[in-house]
Order: C-alpha cells, then sequence, then structure tokens
C-alpha cells in the first residue's frame, strides 16, 4: 500500500475580513500566530526523526495540524508530544509499518495496518477506497490493528477532495470509557464518527463529532487549564452531574452519551457509539471494548492498541449526473444558509462550513497556538532539533 499525498484543502472564496492584533505574531487572548506552512513542516520534521518516511511524515502532519486549522485544537499538535511521540518511542506504534491486504472484493477492503501510525494509515485508506469507488461507485476500506487516526474530519474530507462523500469512522481500541446507557462499568470509548460531502458553490458539509457529549481531550483541556465543565458532560456513578474536570482521570466521573439521559435522548448517543464499534471493529476484527469479563478481568495493558477503522468513499457521479448532484447540493446548503434567523446576530450555519472559513482564514494569516503549547512546542523543537517557525509579524490576522 503506498502514499497518496494530495492537498486537503479546496478551492474557495477568500478569508473573512479581521481586526489587527494586540501585537505581532500574536491574536487576541496571547494567543502566537505561526505559518501553517512552517508548522506543518515543522511537525513532518518531527515525525522524521522518529523514522517516518518522508511522504507519509508530511500525510501524518496534515492530519494532525487539521485540528488546528478548524478550531478542533484538542486533536491538533498539542497531541504529538503527548500522544504520537509516546506510541513511536514505546513501540507501540511501528514508524515504518506497511500496511497488509487481508482481503479484496473489489469495492470492499479489509487492511491490518500493523501498528503503523493511524494519522497517515486512515488517510491512505480513505484515498485506497476513493480508488475503489471510482471503479465501482463505491469504496469501503476496512482496518484492523490501527492506532489513534486523529480528526476523523480531515480523513472524511479526502474523499471531498475528489469530487466524493466520504465517511469515516473509528473505535478506541480495548479502552473502556464509558459505560453503556444505564450500566456501572464502562465499556465503550468516545468512538468518533465524521462525514464530509461536497457543497456544491458553498463550503463542504463535515459532521465530525465523538458518541459521547465531549470527547476525552475536551475534558483534560479543561483540567489542563483548570476551568470546570458544564453540568451534562461528566456524572458520578450515582449519575449526578460533576463539575471539575479532573475527576475524570482520577476515576470519579465518566463521560456522558451524546443525548445525556434517556429521557433526553441518550440512548441515541449509545446507539450511535455501537455503530462505531460494530462497523469500524466488528467488521474487520479489531479490538473491542465491550467484553463479557470485563467486571472481573483488568483491561489490556495497552487498551488503545489494535484500533479499528472504518473509510468509505462514495462517488455521486457513478450514480447520477456529478452537475446535477453539485446543483442540488448548492440548492439544499443554500438553502439552509438562506433560512431566517431566530437571531439577527446569529445566522443560520451547518456543519462544517465555520471551520471551512476558520480553516481559510488560519492558512492565509497563521495558526494561533496558546502561551503555553507554544512553549511545549518550542522545547520539543529543541529536543528534536526541527526548526519551529517563527511567528507571524505582518500585523494580519485575529483570533476566529
Amino acid at each position: 500500500m503506498t502514499a497518496h499525498p494530495s492537498a486537503t484543502t479546496t478551492a474557495t472564496p477568500g478569508p473573512r475580513p479581521h481586526r489587527a492584533p494586540p501585537a505581532p505574531g500574536s491574536s487576541r487572548g496571547g494567543d502566537v500566530r505561526v505559518p501553517y506552512e512552517g508548522l506543518r513542516d515543522f511537525v513532518t520534521g518531527v515525525f522524521r526523526t522518529r523514522e517516518l518516511p518522508a511522504d507519509r511524515a508530511r500525510g501524518a502532519a496534515e492530519a494532525l495540524c487539521h485540528g488546528d486549522l478548524t478550531g478542533f485544537t484538542t486533536h491538533g499538535v498539542g497531541n504529538l508530544a503527548r500522544l504520537y511521540l509516546p506510541l513511536l518511542d514505546s513501540g507501540r506504534c511501528d514508524p515504518r509499518a506497511e500496511p497488509e491486504l487481508l482481503a479484496d472484493s473489489g469495492a470492499a477492503v479489509l487492511l491490518d495496518a500493523r501498528r503503523g501510525l493511524g494519522l497517515w494509515t486512515a488517510t491512505e485508506a480513505m484515498e485506497l477506497a476513493v480508488g475503489r469507488a471510482r471503479l465501482h461507485g463505491v469504496g469501503l476500506v476496512s482496518v484492523r490493528g490501527g492506532t489513534h487516526f486523529g480528526c476523523a474530519g480531515h480523513h472524511a474530507l479526502r474523499a471531498v477532495d475528489h469530487g466524493m462523500i466520504g465517511l469515516a469512522a473509528s473505535n478506541c481500541g480495548r479502552q473502556r470509557l464509558t459505560p453503556p446507557l444505564g450500566g456501572a462499568l464502562p465499556m465503550l470509548g468516545t468512538n468518533p464518527l465524521a462525514l464530509a460531502a461536497p457543497g456544491g458553490t458553498h463550503p463542504p458539509f463535515v459532521l465530525d463529532m465523538s458518541t459521547t457529549v465531549v470527547p476525552t481531550g475536551r475534558i483534560r483541556a479543561a483540567a489542563r487549564a483548570g476551568e470546570r465543565v458544564p453540568d451534562g458532560w461528566l456524572e458520578d456513578a450515582d449519575g449526578a452531574p460533576v463539575g471539575d474536570p479532573a475527576a475524570y482521570d482520577r476515576g470519579e466521573a465518566r463521560l456522558r452519551w451524546l443525548g445525556g439521559s434517556p429521557e433526553t435522548g441518550g440512548h441515541k448517543g449509545y446507539g450511535l457509539g455501537l455503530l462505531v464499534e460494530v462497523l469500524s471493529a466488528l467488521l474487520p476484527g479489531a479490538g473491542l471494548g465491550p467484553q463479557r469479563d470485563a467486571s472481573t478481568r483488568p483491561g489490556s495493558p495497552r487498551p488503545d492498541d489494535d484500533v479499528g477503522h472504518l473509510l468509505l468513499a462514495v462517488a455521486p457521479g457513478r450514480l447520477r449526473p456529478e452537475e446535477d448532484f453539485l446543483d442540488a447540493a448548492t440548492g439544499l446548503f443554500g438553502a439552509l444558509l438562506d433560512c431566517p434567523p431566530a437571531r439577527a446576530d446569529e445566522p443560520v450555519t451547518y456543519p462544517g462550513r465555520r471551520e471551512w472559513r476558520r480553516s481559510r482564514d488560519r492558512i492565509a494569516h497563521g495558526v494561533p497556538l496558546g502561551a503555553a503549547p507554544h512553549r511545549e512546542l518550542l522545547a520539543l523543537a529543541e529536543r528534536s532539533g526541527v526548526a519551529f517557525p517563527a511567528p507571524v509579524a505582518d500585523g494580519t490576522g485575529g483570533a476566529a
């Protein structure tokens, strides 16, 4: 299986107007702005120091920087030293893994990622799905033996780059983070799911979500910042809300499913979590969170190994004239944007549009990094011997 490097963005209208930041190289709130290409090249260089091949290191860097471009910072470059380098340095992730083709029925493929870095293995799997969709109208790549793949939306958007609809889903291996609805023991992960589709003349539709009310990264970011979390994110063993995010890693709180309690739709989040478990792990034979002996035997000492992914691409042009599809997409998303807003200062939008505009802004004017993450990356640069980009100093760009 070979890499298929390609642009992760599409040609689009220019960015919004912005206000000048307080000082060159920074944006409101004390963030430091650095050029996107420099940040991507830095992350690429750090991955190269861990022996990733050049094309795969760049693909992994693009996947990781997607979080910072779109505002999903809990899945951005802050995870480089916190998550991905420890995976590589511990040997749990093989920097030179070559995914193995286990089954091939034409439109559907089963791959073993062989402990490759999920940031690039999922990207390549989606490129393979796109290739099969060109031939068959649909391409499905099921992956076992994977590792954390970052923002699901990044991988789904790869299909949009080729004019297709993309779906990306991943379980969390054998991690047990959240109990089944009404259960007392954690058995499932946050199980992210993303769908991306062309928007015609509008930005792509991108739904990128965890099936719990928030991912664990949001909880831990709040704990690092010393902030409390809203009621509804965490609960204790009796179902009472917990506001202290640090209670999660102390084992005193658990994540809630999207929708919360059964009365407010928690069965929907739980059902979506199981949907992801079935499609991304049960199908390829990856590690499953739910185990019948979960109450008597502790989980694997490496529970987030053997993660499963599903990458799916659909080629609308194989089912109907592509121009008709794109015209209809323009009408669909345009109608939503034209809907009269309930509040004049909050125009109607749709998932992916704000993130798209934010990414255009940040590509043009720099990616904002908080003061603490910036210091962490500078320290990593010194340890790794890889140059970190200088802040943007042209006086443009505000917080997007």
